[in-house]
């Protein structure tokens, strides 16, 4: 999970197009913040796809790590310490990272926009929302990369690079226009990946050698994760800068600034995914909108789960309010009709199922089903007055199932916490008093709860597809076209 300063982001491979800063310690990892649980963040390079022809295996284009020692052929002779050698090969690292960034994002223009462009697979406008300010992008990195360069010894060594760094790092506040349209971006490309002369363009690019076996995204995805490498590389050099070094206080000067502007473009990029995922709701009547998700100005998590009938739902976590919903396609546009009514956060149940709890469809068929079909449930519901749900909800394994729980947990507590509620959560959602250190259920008790979810589980569920409610978004399903179920972000 993330630093305490970004609640609900959660740090999963690939995930997105938000940020997050990178732990005081410890390895290097791709920072991301996952609002969305996503599974398809790089292709299955392997997999035989209709469109693609069968050509001759072609080789890959590697790209070879380099070391500073092995660069420049460093002599013994020059008795230069393990610390000092650590803190030169940091500093080349830093440099080598600025030119393979700036070759790769050429190459993202040459190989990819240059192309499609002139062969008009895309249009200007399309293409423009796709790559975004991604050309404005390589002047930066090259005027870094030149000042490196320059402040270089003819031996290979680099002396200072901290003042370089306090004088270059805030031109990167432009990340910010780049990152907030990653979220459209990619959902664009997307779609556009339905158009067979786009996918064939893209999978001639995968399989020749100047890929890497890297898609478009990976390419337009580059920068954002260079941006959150940045604090983790200047600490690195730091902790192997003397303290009587002068670059000591530039350097940590630096990691400040660093810190400052991905903080402030982390924020502006959820605020612009949650915007977006807003615009995509459809309702199915008025008494569905709420000014929870009105107000909402962060999406904690969102990602696609399976009721217990099976039905495929894409699951949105707001701020205070969780939405359920099923991916439809309107317009051309993937959007997001809402299944029922939001649920409040703060009113929530959340309880975690063991494998093989749930009863498939409420019939007798759950039980001779596969074993992984009854895996990686849990519960959510909610009563208020006459309303109440109960959704039996399905990750697709187990980790992406803690995720879930974690991300509501979390949710829920800020909420209370923000309302003046003390206390906390217990490990299945449930409100522990202070004062008496019993379990509050929020208006039921726990057996009551667990009475009423089982039968509102499958009630609820089962009865959907003839209920009144679900005839109407059948309907609209129609009326908006082919309804398409949206691919699991996790």
């Amino acid at each position: 999970m993330v630093a305490k300063d970004y609640p609900f982001y959660l740090t999963v491979k690939r995930a997105n197009c938000s940020l997050e800063l990178p732990p005081a310690s410890g390895p290097a990892k791709d920072a991301e913040r996952s609002i969305s649980f996503r599974s398809e963040s790089r292709p299955d390079i392997l997999a035989p796809r209709p469109w693609s022809r069968n050509a001759a295996p072609s080789s890959t284009k590697r790209r070879d790590s380099k070391l500073w020692s092995e660069t420049f052929d460093v002599c013994v002779n020059q008795m230069l310490t393990s610390k000092e050698i650590k803190r030169q090969e940091a500093i080349f690292e830093l440099s080598q990272g600025e030119e393979d960034l700036i070759e790769d994002l050429k190459l993202a223009k040459k190989a990819y926009h240059d192309p499609m462009l002139k062969l008009s697979i895309m249009t200007e406008q399309e293409l423009n929302q796709i790559f975004g300010t991604l050309d404005s992008l390589i002047p930066l990195h090259e005027e870094l990369l030149s000042q490196l360069r320059d402040v270089r010894k003819p031996d290979g060594s680099t002396e200072h690079v901290g003042p370089i760094l306090v004088g270059w790092l805030p031109c990167l506040s432009s990340y910010d226009s780049y990152c907030s349209n990653q979220v459209a971006a990619k959902a664009l490309l997307d779609h556009k990946k339905q158009d067979h002369r786009v996918q064939d363009f893209l999978q001639r690019c995968l399989e020749s050698p100047f890929s890497r076996k890297l898609d478009l995204w990976n390419f337009l995805d580059i920068p954002r994760s260079r941006l959150v490498k940045y604090p983790l590389l200047l600490r690195e050099i730091l902790r192997h800068t003397p303290n009587d070094n002068p670059d000591q206080q530039h350097l940590e000067e630096a990691i400040n600034i660093i810190q400052g502007i991905v903080a402030e473009i982390n924020t502006k990029t959820g605020e612009s995914e949650c915007r977006y995922y807003k615009e995509r709701l459809l309702y199915l009547e008025e008494g569905q909108k709420d000014s929870l998700i009105d107000s909402s100005r962060v999406l904690c998590c969102h990602g696609e789960l399976k009721n217990n009938r099976g039905v495929k739902l894409h699951v949105f976590l707001f701020q205070e309010v969780l939405v359920i919903t099923r991916a439809v396609t309107h317009n051309e546009q993937l959007c997001y009709q809402l299944y029922r009514q939001p649920i409040p956060v703060k009113d929530l149940l959340l309880e975690d199922l063991q494998d093989g709890e749930v009863r498939l469809g409420g019939s007798l068929r759950g039980a001779f089903s596969n074993n992984e079909r009854i895996k990686n449930f849990f519960r959510v519901s909610f009563k208020n007055g006459s309303q109440s749900q109960t959704h039996s909800l399905q990750a697709n394994d187990t980790f992406n199932k803690q995720q879930w729980l974690n991300c509501i947990r979390q949710a829920k507590e800020t909420v209370l916490c923000a309302a003046g509620q003390a206390g906390v959560l217990d490990s299945e959602g449930s409100f522990l008093n202070p004062t008496t250190g019993s379990r509050e259920l929020q208006g039921e008790t726990k057996l009551e709860q667990m009475d009423q979810s089982d039968s509102e589980s499958d009630c609820s569920m089962d009865t959907s597809e003839v209920s009144l409610d679900c005839e109407r978004m059948e309907q609209t399903d129609s009326s908006c076209g082919n309804s398409r179920h949206g691919e699991s972000n996790v």
